[in-house]
């Protein structure tokens, strides 16, 4: 239907039921559904995108794709953070395509938003670095579209880029060669000094050595950068692409950086690109026309390829003219001439008037033909096609205008051609020559004048003008034989229709015919019209294309096109190269761990008091990885029944870790702690396992901590006490365990439809020991009970929305409003009360709520069906509904016994949240879990007066149902709340700034929610 150009629309909610599928078929249509309604429908496209978000993490990396292709695709501005923090996920993903569609998506979300820039520039450098081929051409283009001015993101990857340029991807090629010739032209110095090097040398060759050594110094020979080289050198084997776009770019990075020697090649493969369709002819042609104006030896050997066939089209036909234009010469003019002969013939007439233009430049650029090419143009007056003609006297007139006394003969015989040409531009041609040559044919001008009087009512306004400009000069010159002439055809144009053909006789009249307001410019009236005319220079209309880019829509239209980034001038001295350098060594190191080289030194000096450790160590350096926290389980992994737990915890927390810590650092830290170690096998066992429990709480701090501590613990364990490492170790890792909460995606939307995943409000405290809940009270990271309670609202005035107008409900009418209270049909649910009112004479009976119209995974509880309504009889009734943390309206059917009217409940964003109760303590700490793409801001403006304590907690309860927390500042005000699905805290935060601005600033797992929150406290602060 949707390739037929029918609306499909009304499909989408039962379209999006089946992004569920597994048939990945079924997914990729309806994929391309989504996309092509999903900006019309932005309120029902928000319903799939927690889907995308689930699809993020399929093990599939086909679906991983897909599913971030169509959430960038989507272009809602609401999604903007869900955008960013899928594009930072699949820049991390192991499948190179998925890392190369998140590079697409980048350049999605910044036509989307231009804000995100900075966020985005991370994320290019990031996949700037990336090895794969895949990826290179797609973050390069990502580059090109949102930072292209950043060089110095490409220093470092310059050589990594040319050396992979040979096995990316053709279209990726393509934008890595542009962007490079930019590059090239910013940070080398121009190779075309290399011939002015040479003749410095020819010249220096007679001198003596104190004036050579002068002038070496002066201008010293050109030497090519080797970074220079190597793009030149690796570019040149994809002339033989068989992409055209491929060697079209080669070709034009060789035109603009290359040596002007080495520029021949590219001509080869340019001609073999003119066996393609006409589409590609055209482009490589005019891109040949501009390199032929200033290098005409490169394209010469194959003259011949830019003959015309009858095939051709017309605009293939006009850029090989041009061309065999361009490459004319005293040695092959003579063919080309008997060429053009017979181009004329052609039955093409726009291409047999571009000839007759194309031999006039000839004449002109070639003074040895000139005269045959003049020759046979006044042959061609006699030609029977009238376009023919015309086009010849049109190239006769500007030929004759660099030599006009030698060709008065010509002139006459156009004089006559007057009585059979009829189009406008030859006829005027011929009257202006006539005129600029009236006292060259004294005879005869008279006579043109006085044919024109009579049909000049009937001219065309062109040749009406050259008519007044003739009896101008007439008059002039030959008064006595044209006065009345003049004078009448000056008073036919004194009435002529056209303002332009009034506005040059009134001129006229006052110019040449003295009367008594004639100014002083009278007298010079014979100069002011027979002043001598510079001849025309017939050029090349690509002559001004070679400012733009050669292969960019800029040159094709000669027009800066937008998005065109224009190639700098070459640098008088060549930037500092070695920022390019990339440090091989430095690399090599870094990857070292992966093997046993960097281990093996420290692990040596630890283990180095006795052979029973030398022998653990090498048991355990076997299964020892460049993670960290493998180590601490090779010491204890024989010892407990909980190992698979733990390495599973351990794993996950080093690979999160940033590797930016020196190996100095991590010795460093192993020789401390095992001093320590060392001096606790001497002491009593207190004081051992307060050391145990000091290690343990620093290795939550980072994960080579981690790695030393345990390690030690294994050392000491085999000196003789393994039972309370046991108990110890068995105790840490079963907090470990109770602390990590269940991992939970941020979703947009949690649909019952594919079993969500709800964050528990309240989880079970395990039994530990008082000391060991004393060390790890600040690591608890899961939202206990003691933070997310529930606390009683505060008092607000209740807004009243109307649901259904007496008009429309025969009589009934309702109107509902939030209570703010918890739900009695369900935790999931927000209350609300619908208010019935009977304003009508009668009675009504049987008030229920019939058909619901519902949005995927939204649930309604209903109230007991009304008997009956007394007229002006008002009842109250409650209802439950969970609207999945979206403002999506539900949408139900309320009937009476006779009718039904469809109306919907659309919630406003602060209704479904439950204000909840928290120190300011706990409210810092869980705004630091809640940063990055958890947190949005803007800055209000308001008068001082409305930024006091309590008209700030009147206007922000006004618009959402949250509770306020105590704060220890004046000018910071905070507020939290819990999501009613899914218990997703919502922190608030207006900081009060000098002057009359604040900063309102929330925190919440759902970025949608925040954002549309923020979009609607930010008016009501900056209110009055």
């Amino acid at each position: 239907m949707i390739a037929k150009g029918k609306n499909a629309s009304e499909l989408f909610p039962a379209v999006v039921k089946n992004v569920a599928s597994k048939n990945i078929e079924i997914k990729k249509l309806v994929y391309v559904y989504l996309v092509r309604y999903a900006e019309e429908q932005q309120d029902l496209a928000l319903l799939s995108i927690s889907t995308f978000q689930r699809a993020l993490k399929d093990p599939n990396q086909l679906i991983r794709a897909s599913a971030l292709r169509v959430l960038s695709s989507i272009r809602v501005p609401i999604i903007v953070p869900i955008m960013m923090l899928a594009i930072k996920e699949a820049s991390a993903d192991l499948s190179p395509y998925v890392r190369k569609n998140a590079a697409h998506a980048i350049q999605k979300l910044y036509s989307l938003d231009p804000e995100q820039k900075e966020m985005l520039i991370e994320v290019i450098e990031k996949l700037l670095k990336d090895k794969s081929t895949l990826v290179a051409g797609s973050v390069v283009m990502a580059f090109e579209e949102v930072c292209p001015d950043r060089i110095d993101l490409i220093h470092r990857n310059y050589r990594k880029l040319c050396n992979l340029l040979v096995d990316v991807e053709e279209w990726g090629q393509v934008v890595i060669i542009h962007m490079l010739t930019r590059y090239a032209r910013t940070q080398f110095v121009s190779p075309w000094r290399e011939d002015d090097g040479l003749e410095d040398n020819e010249k220096n060759f007679y001198e003596s050595d104190d004036e050579e050594k002068e002038k070496s110094d002066k201008k010293r020979p050109y030497i090519m950068d080797p970074d220079h080289r190597l793009l030149i050198r690796n570019t040149k084997p994809l002339l033989q692409s068989r992409n055209a776009a491929v060697v079209m770019a080669v070709a034009q990075l060789y035109w603009h950086i290359s040596p002007k020697s080495e520029a021949g090649v590219i001509s080869k493969s340019l001609v073999r690109l003119l066996r393609s369709n006409r589409e590609v002819q055209y482009i490589v042609l005019q891109n040949i026309a501009t390199m032929s104006i200033q290098r005409k030896g490169m394209f010469e050997p194959y003259l011949k390829s830019f003959y015309v066939r009858s095939t051709d089209p017309t605009m293939i036909k006009t850029l090989k003219l041009e061309i065999l234009t361009n490459l004319a010469n005293e040695a092959n003019i003579s063919t080309l001439l008997r060429e053009f002969q017979t181009y004329v013939k052609s039955q093409d007439k726009q291409f047999a008037a571009a000839t007759i233009q194309t031999i006039g430049r000839c004449a002109t650029s070639i003074t040895e033909v000139s005269d045959t090419c003049l020759n046979g143009l006044v042959c061609l007056l006699s030609n029977r096609d009238e376009i023919v003609v015309a086009e010849s006297v049109v190239v006769i007139k500007k030929l004759l205008q660099m030599q006009p006394a030698q060709h008065g003969e010509i002139i006459k015989h156009m004089a006559r051609l007057l009585d059979s040409i009829t189009v406008p531009v030859a006829r005027a041609s011929i009257l202006w020559l006539i005129g600029e040559n009236c006292e060259r044919v004294p005879k005869i001008a008279p006579d043109v004048l006085r044919k024109m009087a009579k049909s000049f009512t009937s001219e065309d306004d062109l040749v009406k003008l050259q008519i007044l400009n003739l009896g101008a000069k007439l008059y002039l010159t030959n008064s006595k034989q044209t006065k009345l002439l003049t004078q009448y055809i000056l008073n036919l144009g004194k009435y002529d229709q056209n303002y332009d053909i009034r506005d040059r006789t009134r001129f006229i009249r006052q110019l040449i015919v003295p009367n008594e307001k004639s100014g002083a410019l009278s007298k010079y009236a014979k100069k002011i019209f027979l002043a001598q005319k510079p001849a025309p220079l017939l050029e090349s209309p690509f002559k001004d294309r070679d400012h733009f880019q050669l292969g960019t829509l800029s040159h094709t239209l000669n027009i800066k096109a937008s998005g065109y980034l224009e190639l700098s001038n070459w640098p008088e001295v060549a930037p500092d190269p070695s920022v390019r350098n990339v440090e091989v060594i430095e690399s090599a190191k870094d990857w070292t761990p992966v093997g046993k080289t960097k281990k093996e030194k420290p692990a040596k000096k630890f283990y180095s008091e006795s052979e029973e450790e030398e022998e653990e160590e090498e048991s355990s350096g076997s299964s020892s990885s460049s993670s960290s926290s493998s180590d601490s389980e090779s010491g204890s992994g024989s010892e407990s029944g909980d190992t698979d737990g733990s390495s599973e915890d351990s794993s996950e927390d080093s690979s999160s870790d940033p590797e930016s810590e020196t190996g100095s650092e991590a010795e460093a830290e192993r020789k401390r702690k095992s001093k320590t170690k060392r001096k606790s096998d001497s002491e009593d066992e207190k004081k051992k396992n307060e050391k145990l429990k000091a290690s343990e709480s620093s290795s939550a701090e980072s994960s080579s901590m981690e790695e030393s501590s345990s390690g030690s613990e294994s050392a000491s364990e085999s000196d003789g006490e393994p039972a309370p490492r046991k108990v110890t170790q068995a105790k840490e890792r079963k907090p470990q365990q109770e602390r990590q909460p269940p991992r939970k995606d941020v979703f947009l939307l949690d649909l019952d439809d594919f079993n969500p995943v709800s964050t528990p409000v309240a989880l079970p405290t395990p039994a530990l020991s008082p000391s060991l809940i004393a060390d790890l009270e600040g690591l608890n990271l899961s939202a206990s009970s003691s933070v997310i309670n529930v606390s009683t609202p505060v008092s607000v005035p209740t807004k009243t929305h109307e649901l259904l107008h007496r008009m429309s409900g025969k009589g009934l009418a309702a109107c509902y409003c939030f209570p703010r209270q918890p739900c009695i049909f369900g935790d999931k649910m927000v209350s609300v009360q619908i208010t019935l009112n009977n304003t009508s004479d009668r009675k009504i009976e049987n008030i229920h709520i019939g058909e619901k119209k519902l949005p995927i995974g939204m649930q309604m509880h209903v109230f007991h069906p009304i008997a009956s309504l007394e007229p002006e009889g008002s009842v109250t009734v409650s209802v439950g509904i969970d609207f999945c943390d979206s403002t999506q309206a539900a949408c139900f059917q309320l009937c009476t016994k006779d009718d039904c009217f469809n109306v919907s409940i659309q919630p406003p964003v602060g209704e479904l949240l439950l204000p909840v109760a928290m120190s300011e303590k706990d409210f810092k700490k869980e705004r630091g879990t809640l940063t990055g793409m958890n947190e949005t801001s803007v800055t209000v403006i308001a008068a001082p007066q409305n930024f006091t304590p309590s008209m700030i907690l009147q206007k922000v309860v006004n618009v959402a149902n949250l509770g306020a927390v105590p704060s220890g500042q004046d000018n910071v005000h905070r507020f939290a709340a819990k999501t009613v699905h899914s218990g997703s805290l919502m922190l608030v935060t207006v900081e009060l700034k000098e002057g009359s601005t604040a900063q309102l600033i929330i925190n919440t797992e759902k970025p949608l929610i925040g954002s549309v929150l923020l979009r609607e406290l930010k008016p009501v602060l900056s209110q009055g």
